[in-house]
């Protein structure tokens, strides 16, 4: 999959296009966060595992690839518009989980365990999160246009999975507090690999 052409290679951050790249971002991030509710309820052993898996790769594709493909990112102008619909997603989602998914008892017991027995413990995380995968993820597309390839979502998930499966391995092996051979815990070693693949990216770009 590859950025869309745009009329200019200029960075697109005129803040209607931010306001609605950060409503679609909100809604389709909660309906994937939806899902995986779901699915934790409904499935167990590998089938769960396996749901979750891709859910969550879809997750994180969406949240790091998107902002940056919506605001042609090219420059920081770009890559910081980006993070701006990240953020202003996580809102989308706090409000939506707010008024609806709280009070539908989506949530399982052991999201309540994770946080401490309350179910607003995740908020001040996803807007971090959600703020942090847009940066990043824009930053690896601007990346690859300075080296003068076509910004590709496929090239930014298939190097920043790759450097995450190896951060997650090695935290396993060399036993790092929490980390296991889990869902969770590729989820958690993707906030470093992302941006080693900032680092990857950069290598080799025209001019430097």
């Amino acid at each position: 999959m590859t950025a869309p052409s745009h009329a200019t290679a200029a960075d697109q951050t005129d803040i209607p296009l931010i306001v609605r790249a950060s409503i679609k971002l909100g809604l389709i991030q909660t309906t994937i966060i939806v899902l995986m509710a779901i699915a934790s309820r409904l499935l167990e052993g590998p089938a769960e595992t396996a749901a979750l898996a891709l859910l969550l790769l879809i997750g994180l594709a969406v949240s790091a690839g998107l902002p940056g493909i919506w605001t042609n990112a090219r420059t920081i102008e770009g890559i910081a518009g980006a993070a701006g619909i990240g953020l202003a997603a996580a809102a989308i989602f706090m409000v939506i989980d707010s008024l609806v998914l709280q009070n539908l008892g989506l949530w399982t017991n052991r999201w309540r365990e994770i946080g401490g027995g309350s179910n607003w413990w995740y908020h001040p995380i996803w807007w971090m999160v959600d703020a942090w995968l847009a940066w990043m993820g824009a930053w690896v597309l601007a990346q690859q246009a300075a080296r003068g390839m076509r910004p590709s979502l496929g090239m930014l998930m298939g190097l920043s999975v790759g450097l995450t499966l190896v951060v997650g391995a090695l935290a396993a092996l060399f036993h790092f507090p929490g980390a296991g051979w889990t869902v969770a815990s590729f989820g958690v070693a993707y906030l470093a690999g992302l941006p080693l693949a900032v680092f990857v990216s950069g290598m080799g770009r025209k001019g430097a």
